[in-house]
């Protein structure tokens, strides 16, 4: 069986948040850098979730972390003013329409003609529903760190999974592209394989490097996964 992360492992978060938040500033005329602010936003995405993990604040869903660190990034970034709570609303839903990196559809196309292929994300159902219809990405089911009511990285949610799943976790396979995941997954019992995405987090910041993890497996893409796993 097969998980698979889905922001920045399964979809482009960086192209399609800049995308948007270039699209919906453009059309109320504020200027905006909008690689800037995708990523000091991303940038607060493990902190925010890292004070539910550590119980500082009880469960909360991760909409609304997104929204309380965009409130956060607009008032560093000195534009509070420009951004009214209709607007903030939306480019919060652009969480929810991400593009698929290029090798993703196929390869689980692939992958599922022989494994289970799930996707284990911190986003929410919702979230994850709507991603997954937009991205085309048809996995056999969609797991969300709701379930375990914490994020990853924390062991619970992985298990968590494995068990709903009906299987022992070191039958489950965790494909991501962090090296955070990966730790996690395997401090949780799963076996690991890191995704290479050099692209991941935009031009101007260092993607997770293989070199980091002690991932079981290493690949360069979806295909390449199948190909060493039989598809």
């Amino acid at each position: 069986m097969l998980a698979f992360d889905v922001f920045g492992t399964s979809v482009d978060w960086w192209t399609g948040i800049t995308c948007q938040v270039t699209g919906i500033a453009a059309a109320r005329g504020i200027d905006v850098d909008a690689a800037a602010l995708a990523g000091a936003w991303r940038d607060r995405y493990l902190p925010s979730m890292a004070r539910v993990r550590t119980g500082e604040r009880p469960w909360t869903p991760l909409d609304t972390l997104h929204r309380e660190s965009l409130d956060d990034v607009l008032d560093e970034l000195g534009l509070a003013d420009r951004f009214a709570e209709a607007v903030r609303e939306q480019l919060v839903r652009c969480w929810y329409r991400l593009p698929a990196w290029d090798d993703v559809a196929g390869g689980l196309d692939r992958l599922r003609g022989r494994y289970l292929v799930v996707a284990l994300s911190n986003g929410g159902f919702a979230l994850l529903t709507h991603l997954a219809k937009h991205a085309g990405l048809r996995f056999d089911a969609v797991l969300s760190a709701e379930l375990a009511r914490t994020y990853k990285p924390d062991p619970a949610v992985y298990r968590t999974a494995a068990g709903l799943l009906g299987v022992e976790p070191a039958r489950m396979l965790l494909v991501a592209c962090h090296g955070w995941d990966i730790t996690g997954a395997a401090n949780a019992g799963l076996r690991t394989a890191f995704l290479e995405r050099p692209g991941e987090k935009g031009p101007d910041h260092t993607a997770d490097r293989a070199v980091d993890t002690s991932a079981d497996l290493v690949v360069r893409g979806v295909g390449e996964l199948a190909a060493a796993l039989g598809c």
